[in-house]
């Protein structure tokens, strides 16, 4: 099947309020304008070179997605254009990334990345990290971020019961925290493999790639 078509199908499946990211890291210029043409204007990558030099290239109404872990001296790179930042998980790097919007004159929408998987590989705050930043001093401070959510990754397993276990305590977590900050309106969860169940425990964003633009090299 064709990009286009795969990406015709993955909508169809969607409720309305879930967004598709479609992961494009790796793949040429052709594969996402082909995306693009059949109407995809979100696109997620991990490495800000890449993503920049993309960006400068492409059509500029494509909403570029930092999905990858963030390395704060990288922020400046992208501060310009970024739509959204998915992997947050430190104060220190949300502090960065305000410096350098209120360079740009931007406000950066960031999610927050919670571990919520049962791997050591993963990164992200734990819940009562999360309820010190969310509190904290620091975080009204920053005039030139605004938290838009939160953001996690279960475990890379074929067990769906885990999967949704992790998926329904992320959805707990977004919801104890909305109280906190009503503004909060995203939830980042799913992947090509596990988007599924994501959406049924509540995600209102999933990052899809194989299933759009074909496996990896």
């Amino acid at each position: 099947m064709s990009i286009k078509e795969n990406l015709k199908k993955i909508k169809e499946s969607l409720p309305v309020h879930v967004k598709l990211v479609a992961v494009s890291k790796t793949k040429p210029i052709e594969d996402i304008m082909e995306a693009y043409k059949a109407g995809q204007r979100v696109f997620g990558e991990n490495k800000i070179q890449e993503m920049t030099q993309k960006w400068e290239v492409l059509p500029k109404d494509i909403q570029w997605h930092m999905i990858g872990h963030l390395q704060r001296n990288k922020v400046k790179y992208m501060a310009e254009y970024v739509s959204l930042i998915h992997g947050v998980d430190t104060l220190k790097l949300l502090k960065e990334i305000n410096k350098h919007a209120k360079n740009c004159d931007r406000t950066i929408p960031c999610l927050l990345q919670i571990d919520i998987a049962e791997e050591e590989t993963k990164f992200g705050f734990d819940e009562n990290e999360l309820n010190e930043i969310i509190t904290s001093i620091d975080l009204l401070q920053l005039s030139n971020i605004k938290i838009a959510g939160l953001m996690g990754m279960a475990t890379f397993t074929d067990n769906t019961q885990q999967i949704r276990k992790e998926f329904k305590r992320l959805k707990s977590l977004f919801d104890k925290t909305k109280t906190k900050l009503p503004d909060i309106t995203e939830l980042s969860m799913g992947m090509s493999g596990d988007y599924e169940i994501a959406i049924a425990e509540g995600s209102t964003m999933i990052r899809v790639g194989s299933f759009i633009f074909g496996a990896r090299n």
